[in-house]
């Protein structure tokens, strides 16, 4: 069986594996997607197929919506060409839950895909409401962008220039109201991913002549240009190999991932967990869809950030990092098997509970000790996910700052929490810095994780030698094996002093 309209008009097929399928006229879907398109998203990999899509889904079954989703790809066209179209833009949603139980969805409210030139009409459109983006950090670059402030909207070359040129023209088709939502895992994403850039390039393009002056005025003009904060947070790994053998053995074909000539991985399934949160500060100028009968969380903006510095710096990205530098060191190739190691789950607890709650900030729609207990009881320890520990591992140098630092400037500047109390937190530094040495914890090297700062950490860290690594299998047990050999302590202090002093890696001073 393959996965497209054809294959999907046997529906019996599908219903007898346990396959849930849309319930909605597609084609009548389809027709008012094209008419009057509500919602475009950049950048529809995992999480998108996982989270909003299975959401617009919902809505569409419910008759709660009538159009679908505009997908959109602006770095690499090539996953259309090879995974959207040959699918009728179908994919398999799989979700991996913590009790052995594997629910499988058809997921069919992508309606149509196109390169970013494919959206210049669908932007000058009343309808669209709704231009959302999960493009990684990486993707809201302005690398090349002085190019762009030369040649103007109509000859942008970078993403964030060309999704300026696509808001020029809803400039000026009228001044069109529109959401620009990032659901990127960042910091204020509305205001320092999509906002930022937005306004950054209006402002040089008026400023050298190269647009409208009012289109400065429409892009910070909140009535007609919102560009609200989210707060996302759904485990969706890379799709693992056991679960396409699971879509495989129910007789599935053309299912494998690929890999494009830009080496980005992309697959027609998507393998993730069973919990999924999505706050957005509710600020849609155009109107918006009914999502909170989806499940998202609409609030406003200091709620968001309160979610968001719960998440990110308290009850669950904290916890990743502690579990992918821990994870590497002791040749763990899973989340989940770390947490049958009761060292690593105490040290888990310790960050988590002891540490990071006293000061954690309750946002009221989430409440962290509930959240925490989720991660920490369902999430992490769910077998069924293949999530690893070397993914985890990689930019670790970027996340830091936000991960840890927060936390230990909290317990810098509060009178109420006392800077004794941290040892977990300490511990995962000194843990991160040993696993830069790429030494894992039998004496064998190691390979690391992509990171930006790797080659200079690299020389920071190379006078520092783990004590008898190479001896080890023959040593061990020894506590010759465990010191540090060549560099006595104050020369290691030495040596470690550019390293914790960078207060860009650590948010802080460590030194």
């Amino acid at each position: 069986m393959e996965l497209n309209e054809k294959g999907l008009r046997e529906r019996k097929w599908w219903t007898e594996r346990g396959y849930r399928l849309p319930e909605f006229d597609r084609k009548a879907v389809r027709e008012a997607t094209g008419r009057e398109p509500v919602w475009v998203h950049f950048g529809a990999g995992n999480i998108f197929r996982a989270f909003p899509a299975r959401a617009v889904q919902e809505l569409l079954d419910q008759g709660i919506m009538d159009q679908g989703l505009v997908a959109a790809e602006g770095y690499d066209t090539e996953i259309l060409e090879r995974v959207n179209r040959p699918h009728d833009e179908y994919s398999v949603l799989v979700t991996l839950k913590a009790d052995g139980t594997v629910e499988k969805t058809v997921v069919g409210s992508v309606l149509a895909s196109y390169g970013l030139d494919g959206l210049k009409e669908i932007f000058t459109m009343d309808s669209l409401q709704i231009a959302s983006f999960t493009i990684t950090e990486k993707g809201y670059g302005v690398s090349g962008a002085e190019e762009d402030f030369k040649n103007g909207p109509d000859r942008a070359k970078t993403y964030m220039g060309q999704v300026a040129g696509l808001l020029y023209r809803r400039f000026l088709a009228g001044r069109k109201p529109i959401a620009m939502v990032s659901m990127d895992n960042c910091s204020h994403n509305g205001d320092r991913r999509s906002g930022g850039h937005g306004r950054t390039f209006a402002g040089k393009w008026c400023e050298n002549g190269l647009a409208d002056r009012g289109f400065l005025e429409y892009v910070t003009d909140r009535s007609r240009v919102a560009f609200p904060w989210t707060m996302i947070d759904k485990i969706t790994p890379r799709p693992g190999q056991d679960v396409l053998k699971i879509l495989e053995e129910d007789g599935l074909t053309g299912m494998e991932p690929v890999v494009t000539a830009k080496n980005t991985y992309a697959a027609p399934f998507v393998n993730t967990e069973e919990c999924e949160y999505l706050v957005i500060e509710d600020d849609f100028p155009n109107g918006r869809p009914a999502l909170e009968k989806a499940g998202f969380l609409f609030t406003d903006r200091e709620t968001v950030e309160k979610a968001e510095k719960m998440k990110v710096c308290t009850c669950l990205n904290p916890l990743h990092t502690a579990l992918a530098v821990f994870g590497c060191l002791l040749g763990y190739k899973k989340i989940s098997e770390e947490m049958k190691d009761g060292d690593l789950v105490s040290l888990l607890r310790r960050i988590g509970y002891e540490e990071g709650l006293p000061a954690v900030t309750d946002p009221g729609i989430l409440d962290p000790r509930e959240f925490l207990d989720t991660v920490l009881t369902v999430r992490f320890p769910n077998p069924f996910l293949p999530d690893s520990p070397q993914r985890i591992a990689t930019d670790t140098s970027q996340k830091l700052s936000v991960r840890f630092g927060e936390t230990i400037k909290a317990y810098m500047t509060s009178p109420d929490l006392d800077m004794d109390r941290l040892r977990g937190i300490p511990l995962v530094l000194a843990g991160w810095l040993r696993y830069r040495m790429a030494v894992d914890d039998d004496g064998r090297l190691m390979e690391l994780s992509p990171d930006p700062m790797a080659e200079r950490l690299g020389r920071q860290l190379e006078r520092i030698q783990l004590g008898g690594c190479l001896q080890m299998e023959h040593i061990q047990g020894s506590e010759h094996a465990l010191r540090p050999e060549g560099v006595p302590g104050p020369e290691i202090r030495e040596a470690l002093r550019p390293v914790l002093s960078d207060a860009a890696i650590f948010g802080v001073d460590l030194f």
